[in-house]
């Protein structure tokens, strides 16, 4: 089959791979119908996260028919539609039980992303996300294995077409646990930063829940301007303003209920943090933060749907400890919002393919991942058929 394969920073290309095969009775073989690149794939496209390796297949946002099945599995059968989420949960250990998918202790026994391990198990793994994520290949391909296929998988109708469920795989949910966390309901003021597709995400679904004022933080006009037309919300350009001040200065000096960072680790910060996190000295840029710790209310929440990786400077937690902050972070517990979000596509709710500004066959891959990468051609979001 052919297959987006890694080959180092900036270097991916769509190789000849051997086809997936079934390797133990709950998984199923799925037939890509259409998968995307996102955002966090990019932190591994730029050689931001470590462990991986030259050949392995990337992508965890897809779906696709099944085409195959393992002995155990109940849940599908072949010829079922369905969307996958990027995190692989086993239904059934501690975390699992407790609907914390991302958490599942059993998927992914062998290693983690956490620097102060002590004895502590690793989460989840996930589709073509390093080898700290387990290894496991992903889905931008023509065919891929789904482990713990009776708990992950959901089926969809043939009435909704492809584009209007695949983000139910990845930035939808990561979007809805984020204001979710983040006790965003009816009159609600909140800051997302970052325009990305996760932030997009996040402003469809604040707006749905009843979010009253919508600040949005970006740098990128055309994307900011997507946000305004599509989401009402209040943009803000970080490189022409001090965006909590601007804020605070629009929410009675009191600052929102909630701040979101969808940005994450690759955050743009000063020449300083540049050079310490080229230098290895720190894991990830703190600026995103600062910023949600600066912009939020008193007693508010800081939800943070952004990857972050090791350690940082600069987190002002003392602020946040005056402040009374509430931070809740962490991946997605995908499974856990898929039939309500479902229901939400169905109704007419959310249009989660609003954002799809691109759309290519799996051969152009490589060249949506450096089109997405340098925001050429205004792009927002890519998907791939193969």
């Amino acid at each position: 089959m052919r297959a987006l394969t890694y080959h180092g920073a900036h270097d991916v290309r769509v190789d000849t791979v051997p086809d997936p095969i079934l390797q133990e009775r709950d998984d199923i073989i799925l037939r890509i119908t259409a998968t995307a690149i996102c955002g966090s794939d990019l932190h591994l496209y730029r050689g931001k996260i470590p462990e991986l390796k030259d050949g392995d297949i990337l992508g965890h946002e897809f779906m696709g028919v099944v085409v195959d099945t393992g002995s155990d599995v109940s849940a599908l059968q072949k010829g079922d539609r369905v969307v996958v989420p990027f995190v692989i949960a086993c239904g059934a250990c501690f975390f699992c039980d407790r609907q914390l998918f991302a958490a599942c202790e059993t998927t992914n026994p062998d290693r983690g992303a956490i620097l102060n391990k002590k004895s502590v198990r690793p989460g989840a793994a996930l589709f073509g996300y390093t080898h700290l994520y387990g290894g496991v290949p992903g889905g931008q391909a023509e065919y891929v294995r789904v482990p713990k296929a009776n708990i992950g998988p959901i089926k969809v109708g043939d009435t909704l077409a492809d584009e209007r469920v695949l983000f139910l795989s990845d930035i939808l949910p990561t979007g809805y646990q984020a204001v979710v966390n983040a006790d965003v309901g009816p009159g609600s003021s909140v800051a997302i930063f970052g325009a990305g597709p996760v932030g997009l995400m996040t402003a469809a679904c604040a707006r749905m829940l009843g979010a009253e004022q919508i600040f949005m933080v970006d740098h990128h006009p055309y994307r900011l301007e997507f946000a305004r037309k599509t989401y009402n919300v209040f943009p803000i350009n970080f490189d022409e303003v001090d965006a909590a001040e601007v804020i605070i200065d629009n929410t009675a000096g009191r600052g929102v209920d909630a701040a979101i960072d969808a940005v994450g680790f690759e955050a743009k910060g000063s020449a300083l943090e540049t050079v310490m996190t080229n230098l290895k000295l720190e894991g990830s840029s703190g600026k995103a933060l600062r910023q949600c710790i600066a912009a939020v209310r008193r007693g508010g929440t800081v939800s943070v749907p952004g990857v972050y990786a090791g350690f940082i400077h600069g987190f002002l937690f003392g602020d946040a400890f005056e402040k009374g902050l509430v931070f809740k972070m962490g991946q997605t517990h995908v499974p856990r919002f898929l039939p309500a979000l479902l229901k939400h596509i169905e109704d007419g709710e959310l249009h989660p393919d609003a954002i799809i500004s691109h759309r290519m066959r799996l051969a152009e891959a490589a060249t949506g991942y450096r089109m997405f990468d340098k925001k050429e051609d205004d792009c927002r979001k890519i998907v791939l058929t193969p």
